[in-house]
């Protein structure tokens, strides 16, 4: 693996958000979650579809915060238009558990 630079790494804008809401994404191919996230006043509020239900509900993330790339391209999941990429840690079984602040965090701020 290459050693990345942290001007690279700089470019990668992960921020933290939180969900407003979350239902079933009945229309994707692997199970999903679609999830409507606030990311603070600056960059407003962008959506996103997660493969997260070996683990979560749609119930369960409302309120949740969570860390999300917001600059990469948006990306057409069947009918849904997925804003940003909410970040998680893959298990051996192949689930995602969230990559989540452990305090509260401000809507927006950025991972240091």
């Amino acid at each position: 693996m290459n050693d990345l630079t942290w001007k690279e790494f700089e470019r990668v804008d992960v921020r933290v958000g939180t969900i407003l809401s979350a239902e079933e994404f009945k229309e994707a191919i692997k199970p999903a979650i679609k999830m409507t996230i606030d990311f603070g006043e600056k960059i407003g509020i962008k959506k996103s579809s997660a493969q997260i239900t070996d683990h979560y509900n749609p119930q369960s993330l409302v309120g949740m915060q969570v860390a999300a790339v917001i600059n990469f391209p948006n990306k057409q999941i069947g009918p849904f238009m997925s804003e940003c990429l909410v970040t998680g840690f893959t298990q051996p079984d192949g689930s995602i558990i969230l990559a989540v602040p452990q305090k509260g965090a401000l809507n927006g701020s950025r991972l240091a």
